[in-house]
Protein backbone atom coordinates (compact mmCIF):
# COMPACT_ATOMS: atom_id res chain seq x y z
CA UNK A 1 0.00 0.00 0.00
CA UNK A 2 1.39 3.89 -0.95
CA UNK A 3 0.40 6.47 1.52
CA UNK A 4 0.69 9.91 0.24
CA UNK A 5 1.11 12.63 2.94
CA UNK A 6 1.46 16.45 2.09
CA UNK A 7 3.78 18.20 3.33
CA UNK A 8 6.28 21.01 2.34
CA UNK A 9 9.58 19.34 3.09
CA UNK A 10 11.57 16.16 2.40
CA UNK A 11 11.94 14.26 5.39
CA UNK A 12 10.55 12.49 7.56
CA UNK A 13 10.53 15.36 10.15
CA UNK A 14 8.84 17.46 7.75
CA UNK A 15 5.38 19.56 8.71
CA UNK A 16 2.71 18.29 7.46
CA UNK A 17 0.70 20.56 5.13
CA UNK A 18 -2.89 21.56 5.74
CA UNK A 19 -4.02 22.63 2.52
CA UNK A 20 -3.67 19.64 -0.30
CA UNK A 21 -3.91 21.25 -3.17
CA UNK A 22 -1.39 23.87 -2.63
CA UNK A 23 1.11 21.22 -0.95
CA UNK A 24 4.53 21.69 -2.03
CA UNK A 25 5.66 18.20 -1.83
CA UNK A 26 3.88 15.08 -1.44
CA UNK A 27 5.82 12.41 1.03
CA UNK A 28 4.38 8.44 -0.64
CA UNK A 29 5.43 6.11 1.59
CA UNK A 30 5.39 2.81 0.63
CA UNK A 31 4.33 0.40 3.35
CA UNK A 32 5.56 -3.21 1.14
CA UNK A 33 8.65 -1.76 0.27
CA UNK A 34 9.59 0.86 3.55
CA UNK A 35 10.32 3.19 1.07
CA UNK A 36 10.09 7.07 1.09
CA UNK A 37 9.87 9.42 -2.13
CA UNK A 38 9.31 12.86 -2.56
CA UNK A 39 7.06 13.71 -5.19
CA UNK A 40 7.66 17.71 -6.18
CA UNK A 41 3.98 19.28 -6.41
CA UNK A 42 5.11 23.41 -6.41
CA UNK A 43 3.82 23.70 -10.22
CA UNK A 44 0.46 24.17 -7.84
CA UNK A 45 1.46 26.56 -5.03
CA UNK A 46 0.71 29.97 -7.31
CA UNK A 47 -1.89 28.48 -9.61
CA UNK A 48 -4.67 30.35 -10.46
CA UNK A 49 -7.38 27.79 -10.53
CA UNK A 50 -7.10 23.83 -10.55
CA UNK A 51 -4.72 23.44 -7.90
CA UNK A 52 -6.83 20.37 -5.76
CA UNK A 53 -7.87 18.78 -9.05
CA UNK A 54 -4.22 18.59 -10.49
CA UNK A 55 -2.46 18.00 -6.78
CA UNK A 56 -4.94 15.12 -6.83
CA UNK A 57 -4.09 14.17 -10.20
CA UNK A 58 -0.44 13.76 -9.16
CA UNK A 59 -1.55 11.45 -5.71
CA UNK A 60 -3.30 9.16 -8.16
CA UNK A 61 -0.22 9.03 -10.40
CA UNK A 62 1.69 7.50 -7.69
CA UNK A 63 -0.26 4.66 -7.18
CA UNK A 64 -1.24 5.97 -3.66
CA UNK A 65 -4.10 4.41 -2.26
CA UNK A 66 -4.52 6.75 0.79
CA UNK A 67 -3.79 10.18 1.36
CA UNK A 68 -3.38 12.53 4.67
CA UNK A 69 -3.95 15.63 4.63
CA UNK A 70 -5.14 18.69 7.04
CA UNK A 71 -7.69 19.38 4.45
CA UNK A 72 -9.50 18.53 0.96
CA UNK A 73 -11.92 20.43 -1.29
CA UNK A 74 -14.47 19.57 -3.23
CA UNK A 75 -13.33 18.90 -6.70
CA UNK A 76 -9.34 17.12 -5.09
CA UNK A 77 -12.00 15.09 -3.60
CA UNK A 78 -14.11 13.72 -5.93
CA UNK A 79 -10.50 13.28 -8.51
CA UNK A 80 -9.58 11.55 -5.62
CA UNK A 81 -12.34 9.33 -4.90
CA UNK A 82 -12.84 8.55 -8.71
CA UNK A 83 -8.76 7.42 -8.21
CA UNK A 84 -9.75 5.06 -5.53
CA UNK A 85 -7.86 6.91 -3.04
CA UNK A 86 -9.27 7.30 0.87
CA UNK A 87 -8.73 10.71 2.19
CA UNK A 88 -7.64 11.15 6.15
CA UNK A 89 -7.45 14.25 8.17
CA UNK A 90 -5.10 14.87 10.37
CA UNK A 91 -3.48 18.25 12.10
CA UNK A 92 -0.19 15.90 12.96
CA UNK A 93 3.01 18.32 13.32
CA UNK A 94 5.01 16.09 11.13
CA UNK A 95 5.02 13.76 8.73
CA UNK A 96 6.02 10.83 10.35
CA UNK A 97 3.39 11.69 13.17
CA UNK A 98 0.76 11.62 10.75
CA UNK A 99 1.71 8.21 8.76
CA UNK A 100 2.14 6.97 12.81
CA UNK A 101 -1.78 8.18 13.50
CA UNK A 102 -2.70 6.34 9.84
CA UNK A 103 -0.93 3.28 10.61
CA UNK A 104 -2.79 3.38 14.23
CA UNK A 105 -5.62 3.29 12.84
CA UNK A 106 -6.21 6.68 14.60
CA UNK A 107 -7.12 9.48 11.70
CA UNK A 108 -10.66 10.27 10.48
CA UNK A 109 -11.50 9.08 6.72
CA UNK A 110 -13.42 11.85 4.97
CA UNK A 111 -16.50 10.92 3.15
CA UNK A 112 -16.61 14.28 1.67
CA UNK A 113 -14.67 17.62 0.86
CA UNK A 114 -14.32 19.35 4.68
CA UNK A 115 -13.33 22.90 3.31
CA UNK A 116 -15.42 24.79 0.57
CA UNK A 117 -13.49 25.39 -2.80
CA UNK A 118 -10.91 28.62 -3.17
CA UNK A 119 -10.49 27.66 1.18
CA UNK A 120 -7.65 30.25 2.41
Amino acid sequence: MKVAISTSGADWNAPLDTRFGRAAKFLVYDTVAASLTVVDNTQNLNATQGAGIQSAQTVAATGATALVSGHCGPKAFRVLAAAGIAVFTSDAATVKEALDLFQAGKLQRLQGADVEGHWA
